[in-house]
């Protein structure tokens, strides 16, 4: 409800892509300069506690957002502003909460963990927007921003009932920014996970700025308000929920390279053909299909990543996923307000969209051709 609320007050106060553009870089830009220093924290100090003060932290920001709108004393900067300390809280939140999952289910039950998140993070994204189209037209903005901060008493309650077994501080050997060096050096010499933190990387660059435009292509495209921004966002949200859904359902997880390129593939054509699209139900449609396909790679990625990692490095590891996942997003949020401003709006999300299907046809051919033929030529050894 905030984020589609925030995207609409900040369009009816300007009016400007662009502005669009610097807020969702100001959002997302801590998430790149932070998030090694929160993997520091998960894999030093105790995650429980970490979380309950992450989201304090974003409750107060959503209360404080909630009073300078209902006062209608709110400006743009500040908006701006609030929407970068929720960053903050974001780049440590995101690699501690990822870290924490395998304390609360253990190793065994994590892939369905990841993917029960994903399905519960994009609930939310179904419900939430559409609830904020209505409420934007009925209350206003202020009371969305209202109760995502009222929200978070259920959180904070649920957080503390947890009974997690004590945490045993570990001795800080190494500083922070050397701490996540490490993280990232263990990524990118471990090759499942290089090639599929790229793939996410490529993505989230390009493929995922859809967000940015779609309260353009509510007013200016389809004709609508925020109800119609609220109806897009849920389905994408839809489709994410029913992505994550069926990746939990997965008992097998071979073969995750074959379906990061197949989704990242869907999200590539979906954008192509969004970039042509001027009717509602078209747009919806793709909307669906990008969100499913989308989370479905972020939650074969994450798992992946978790499946691999020792657990010493566990939190540096969620600290890479998470720059590479969100870090960049806002270097692709700026880009995507630049060039929308220079070329409009459809032929950016055209050009996106083939940017991201230049990297699936490169994946493909340099991962996945390659593993295949490696285990042909295996299972041919055993059977020879």
């Amino acid at each position: 409800m905030q984020t589609t609320a925030q995207q609409w007050l900040v369009y009816r106060l300007t009016g400007s892509v662009a502005i669009l553009g610097l807020f969702g870089f100001a959002n997302q830009l801590p998430m790149l300069l932070l998030a090694w220093m929160g993997g520091y924290v998960g894999d030093r100090y105790n995650r429980h506690r970490g979380v309950i003060i992450t989201q304090s932290c974003a409750m107060v920001l959503a209360f404080l957002l909630a009073v300078l709108t209902l006062l209608q004393v709110i400006r743009v900067w500040e908006l701006i502003f609030i929407a970068f300390l929720v960053g903050v809280v974001s780049a440590f939140d995101v690699p501690i909460r990822q870290a924490f999952f395998v304390q609360m289910v253990g190793k065994e039950d994590l892939p369905n963990a990841i993917a029960l998140n994903s399905s519960i993070f994009n609930g939310a994204r179904v419900v939430g927007p559409a609830i904020a189209g209505f409420a934007i037209v009925w209350l206003g903005e202020g009371w969305c921003f209202f109760l995502n901060g009222v929200s978070f008493i259920a959180v904070l309650v649920a957080l503390l009932m947890m009974r997690i077994e004590p945490f045993s501080k570990k001795p800080a050997d190494h500083s922070p920014l050397r701490s996540f060096a490490q993280g990232f050096k263990f990524a990118m010499h471990d090759a499942p996970i290089r090639s599929a933190l790229l793939m996410l990387c490529l993505l989230s660059l390009f493929g995922l700025q859809y967000s940015v435009f779609l309260p353009i292509y509510a007013r200016e495209i389809l004709h609508g308000g925020p109800k119609a921004l609220g109806l897009l966002m849920s389905a994408a949200g839809v489709g994410a929920v029913l992505g994550a859904l069926q990746f939990a359902a997965r008992t097998n997880y071979t073969g995750l390279s074959r379906w990061i390129a197949a989704t990242c593939t869907v999200c590539a054509v979906s954008l192509i053909l969004m970039a042509h699209a001027t009717m509602f139900w078209v747009c919806a449609i793709l909307l669906f299909a990008l969100g499913f396909a989308a989370t479905s790679q972020m939650a074969a990625t994450n798992t992946t990543v978790q499946e691999r990692v020792p657990d010493e490095l566990r939190s540096r590891l969620m600290a890479v996923y998470a720059t590479m996942y969100l870090g960049v997003q806002p270097l692709g949020a700026l880009l995507a307000g630049g060039v929308g401003k220079r070329i409009g709006t459809p032929s950016t999300v055209l050009l996106f969209g083939a940017l991201v299907l230049v990297g699936c046809i490169y994946f493909f051919w340099r991962v996945v051709m390659p593993m295949s033929k490696t285990q042909v030529e295996a299972t041919l050894n055993v059977s020879s």
